[in-house]
């Protein structure tokens, strides 16, 4: 241990021996929604944490609090490149402390193990090492920045469906080989300051109070000493989360720990040293981040400042994947481009969910390409719309917040900048308090964009009135028909209105929100709610004739096709891989009338193609962040090349291996073991769309050789083609003997190189030990498996150019 870490262990001591059993069990427990409790008696300030992961929200919910928005963690991880997600970090480490916030609530690392899980733009890979590899990375990163993180959500929290009860049955080898392995190299690589534990059970234990899972292997085995803090409303037993090693239940300020641990102890339920362990793992990071008086914070000298827009930017284009390019169709040759589809204009830069942040800028497609191309060049097509769900009131509206008290008298106000609220007890307008205010209305005007029928609704649970240019159409209560705590943020807003506006001309809008607490105590100081808006919808057949007349005019045609917050989002799973609305009909229709058709998809997590074959080009562009066009511009135009490569397989769900994420009587089995993504895709013989690791660049590699001694590789490799690039070369093991019971190969190890035009590059890289070893259950240990392993090298888990032999 070093000389700066042991003083900080020694005050940490000091200051946990100066407090009563009030004060500590106090301090396990949220102060507020993000927020744990000062006490100025051992000089402590009150430790502040913040969803990400791909920005830094910050205590308010709001979008008059921007944050910088990088593309999602599926992008990073497309990436393949470890220390962009440190940048990445160091970035997100800035925007924390420059929102008061010490500690972030990421990065997720949990699998894609089935492409239906909802959430998995928030994850990074089907595979467990790129996934350690890339949270490594993020985690120093965030941390050299003096800010905590907390590796979420551990473990198995891998679908969203019943993700509250779900008990999630799960083999020890699976659990070692594929779950837990994420959190595994991360606690190795980077010591992280912080944990989160999810929601479900696993194998009969709430995650919270899972002592083996926790106690036993993340502090015993791994030498985890950081903080395990609850996912939000997650602990339900206060004797079984302390003794389970949770250490900290948020939100607050009711929870299951502060008095009711603390009359635990006194009734002899819990000992009192199992809580000062809690608080000690506490106490350590707060002097870690620097909000303990007398402990010197980890960091002390800052990483340089780092421009949030050119870094978004960047990890935007290293992260696009080009599955496809016939006739070279990209990049774009000189001429006419006609841009098509909804989310070209109105993009989808991130997921829905906690994840969600609130840039000051998004560059659309649409934004990007006028930029980029000589004027005259470029037309525009709306073509066919994602979805026809409401989504929250922005472009066009102008709204502020007005809040009253019981007697109809204003105690407050705010701007708006779009149609959310979404307040908790420490975040309310100035002079406005929760014992005070009654209702709040969101009032202003609406300016349409197009003529027609303009659909309003309304997002939240209670009394709400809703008026429009004028005239109330709804005056009642709304109800929402489940039981999830975060209905008002994360269900769709429910029509309520339709009024026939004229371009151009403002109207007046209104929506008076009655406040009510919670029924879910954990909540109560919540209000949210929010104004929702869908524009006039003219016939799709229409919109696709428009668009391809366009295409067939133009030399190329791009068309940009997305999900929506209803496919894609946390708190629910999907029901299939389809594009939503007539997009493949679009996609089709223009590819007919354009040979030159370029499509880029907007998903944060695979979709079905059908048509992919029959255009000339797929770009996959994720959930690309607030810099989305100006980076898809840089590619599309070749002065930057398409850097990604595939974290998942892509294919259609007939084919996928693993589609079960809804419970049977409360229980998920994970029977296919250890066979999750490429490895059940080869295993079970089918093909996919685009295999893991796939992507395509602007250039040639040709692979020369591969030398190995078992412990490292060296690969080496030329570039071939006409202009200089970037190459992700991966490493797979693959055991001579074929064995049922272990893939046929596996990732082992990956590095990026970059080379000229008929440059040679070589790289080495190492062979973890952990890549050669498997679980045995009956042992209860890691063993190495000996025997004969083939090691290749190559562009994706399918197309493998070099290999050598070696025996371990």
């Amino acid at each position: 241990m070093a000389q700066a870490e042991r003083t900080r262990e020694t005050v940490v001591e000091a200051a946990l021996a100066r407090l009563d059993l009030s004060a500590k069990t106090r301090l396990l427990a949220g102060q507020d929604r993000w927020s744990l409790p000062a006490l100025p008696e051992i000089g402590l300030t009150s430790l502040v944490m913040s969803d990400g992961p791909i920005g830094v929200r910050g205590v308010r919910w709001a979008a008059d609090d921007p944050s910088i928005a990088l593309p999602s963690p599926t992008a990073l991880a497309a990436t393949w490149d470890q220390d962009l997600a440190r940048r990445a970090g160091v970035l997100l480490a800035q925007e924390a402390r420059r929102k008061g916030v010490h500690v972030l609530l990421a990065p997720t690392v949990n699998l894609h193990r089935s492409p239906l899980g909802g959430r998995h733009f928030e994850a990074y890979s089907e595979d467990p090492y790129l996934t350690g590899v890339i949270g490594s990375g993020y985690v120093n990163g965030v941390q050299s920045g003096g800010v905590g993180t907390t590796v979420k959500h551990f473990v198995a929290n891998d679908a969203e469906t019943d993700r509250f009860t779900v008990n999630n049955l799960i083999s020890a080898r699976a659990l070692r080989e594929l779950y837990l392995a994420p959190f595994e190299i991360i606690v190795e690589q980077a010591r992280p300051w912080g944990i989160m534990t999810a929601y479900n059970a696993v194998n009969g234990t709430t995650m919270t109070e899972h002592h083996h899972l926790v106690n036993e292997i993340l502090r015993g085995e791994w030498g985890f000493d950081g903080v395990n803090v609850s996912d939000w409303t997650a602990a339900r037993s206060t004797e079984g989360a302390i003794m389970g090693g949770l250490d900290v239940a948020m939100p607050g300020p009711v929870t299951v720990y502060g008095e009711a641990l603390a009359q635990a102890v006194r009734d002899g339920w819990v000992e009192e040293a199992t809580v000062d362990d809690a608080v000690r793992n506490v106490l350590r990071l707060a002097a870690r981040v620097g909000v303990l008086e007398g402990a010197e914070p980890v960091v002390t000298e800052l990483p340089d400042v780092i421009d949030g827009e050119d870094l978004a930017r960047e990890i935007a284009r290293r992260s696009f994947v080009l599955v496809r390019n016939e006739r070279e169709a990209l990049p774009l040759k000189p001429g006419t481009v006609a841009l098509i589809g909804a989310a070209a204009r109105d993009a989808r830069v991130l997921g829905g969910g906690s994840a969600t942040v609130f840039p000051s800028r998004i560059v659309s497609p649409l934004d990007g390409l006028t930029a980029a191309l000589p004027e005259g060049a470029l037309s525009y097509a709306v073509g066919a719309h994602p979805g026809t769900e409401l989504v929250i009131a922005g472009q066009g509206f102008e709204l502020r917040a007005v809040c009253r008290g019981a007697d109809g008298t204003v105690i407050g106000t705010r701007d708006v900048p779009d149609g959310q609220i979404h307040w908790n007890g420490s975040d309310l307008p100035k002079g406005v308090t929760p014992e005070r205010i009654q209702t709040i209305e969101l009032t202003g005007t609406f300016t349409p964009r197009d003529t027609g029928p303009h659909t309003f609704g309304i997002k939240g649970v209670g009394p709400f009135r809703l008026g429009i240019d004028g005239t109330t159409y709804y005056d009642g209560v709304q109800r929402l028909d489940n039981d999830d705590p975060f209905s008002g943020i994360f269900d769709a807003p429910v029509p309520r209105a339709e009024a026939e506006l004229t371009a151009g001309e403002p109207v007046e809008v209104s929506l008076t929100h009655e406040v009510a607490v919670s029924g879910d105590e954990a909540l109560m100081r919540d209000i949210t709610f929010a104004l929702a808006h869908l524009g006039p919808r003219r016939d799709p057949d229409e919109l696709i004739t428009e668009a391809v007349e366009a295409a067939r005019a133009a030399d190329t045609a791009v068309v940009v096709v997305a999900t929506t917050e209803r496919v894609e989002s946390e708190g629910f799973d999907r029901a299939d891989l389809r594009l939503p609305g007539r997009q493949d009909d679009l996609v089709r229709a223009v590819a007919a009338a354009n040979p030159r058709t370029v499509v880029i998809v907007n998903s944060g997590s695979p979709v079905e193609l059908p048509w992919r074959e029959e255009v000339a080009a797929v770009l996959l562009s994720w959930f690309p962040g607030q810099e989305a066009g100006a980076a898809l511009a840089d590619v599309l135009t070749g002065a930057e090349e398409p850097g990604g490569r595939l974290p998942t397989t892509w294919g259609s769900l007939d084919a996928a291996p693993v589609t079960q994420v809804v419970p049977e009587d409360g229980e998920l089995p994970y029977s296919e073991g250890v066979f999750i993504g490429y490895r059940a895709w080869e295993k079970q013989s089918r093909t996919p769309a685009y295999p893991f690791g796939h992507g395509l660049g602007y250039t040639d590699w040709t692979y020369e050789s591969l030398a190995s001694d078992g412990t490292t590789a060296t690969v080496r490799l030329r570039n071939t083609g006409e202009r200089a690039g970037r190459e992700v070369v991966q490493v797979y093991l693959s055991p001579s003997e074929p064995d049922e019971g272990r893939p046929a190969r596996w990732l082992a190890a990956f590095a990026v190189v970059e080379a000229g035009p008929g440059e040679s590059a070589e790289v080495t890289v190492g062979l973890p030990r952990r890549a050669f070893e498997t679980w045995d259950e009956e042992a209860g240990a890691w063993a190495v498996v000996r025997g004969a392993y083939r090691v290749e090298a190559g562009r994706s888990s399918t197309d493998r150019r070099v290999a050598a032999m070696i025996d371990v």
